[in-house]
């Protein structure tokens, strides 16, 4: 009779790493990503989307796995674009962010790492969630997700008020990225700058990091 050894399952754990953040001013909500992606102690990409459009006026952010947020989130558009073709009306970035953690509890503890951030105007005004992998899911007004988000935080907490500016609030978002990125090896590539207001959401700025230090330091 063969003796069946039981077999130790090693779960592969891996280094993940980013800077992202969002935060709601008067001036609209303004959220601002790198574009690093590392794999373990190894750059794999410097031009990558964290910032995932999931309809024309909501946008998704990607922190931990670069796999699990797109997918994810990617399938999240398809289902507000089918819920808007049936009821003829936007779904509300409280109700995007319900489907969302209801989507993800299914899967929790199996290996999902996913840190995002849904961010929307609907008719009740400007929305920002923080959703994980488990299941969590919290409403916020300014908050920074990934590896290098304790850095970004420093310069957040510092420069953050209700009133700021459009010009100020993007400025305080790319110094939060830039410093960041200085500070955590896992971040880098880009800064890129979104703003999101009650008629939907643009591009403002992407801006190359090591161009900034340069001008800044001139290393």
């Amino acid at each position: 009779m063969v003796s069946q050894k039981k077999k130790k399952i090693i779960s592969l754990k891996f280094w993940h790493g980013t800077t992202t953040l969002a935060f709601v001013c008067r001036s609209g909500i303004i959220v601002s990503v790198d574009s690093r992606a590392s794999m373990g102690k190894y750059i794999g990409s410097s031009n990558v989307r964290k910032v995932i459009p999931i309809n024309d006026n909501m946008l998704g952010t990607m922190a931990g796995g670069a796999a699990d947020c797109f997918f994810w989130e990617r399938n999240l558009g398809t289902i507000c674009h089918l819920y808007e073709l049936q009821h003829k009306h936007k779904i509300s970035i409280s109700g995007v962010s319900k489907i969302f953690t209801n989507m993800i509890y299914k899967y929790k503890n199996s290996g999902l790492s996913i840190g995002a951030m849904i961010i929307g105007w609907d008719q009740t005004g400007p929305g920002l969630f923080y959703v994980d992998s488990e299941a969590n899911r919290i409403k916020i007004k300014m908050i920074s997700v990934g590896s290098g988000s304790t850095f970004a935080f420093g310069i957040l907490d510092s420069g953050y008020n209700w009133n700021l500016s459009l010009k100020e609030g993007i400025e305080l978002g790319k110094n939060s990225i830039f410093h960041a990125a200085f500070k955590d090896a896992y971040s880098g590539g880009k800064i890129n700058s979104y703003l999101v207001r009650n008629h939907g959401w643009i591009k403002i700025v992407s801006e190359d990091i090591g161009r900034e230090a340069f001008q800044r330091y001139n290393i």
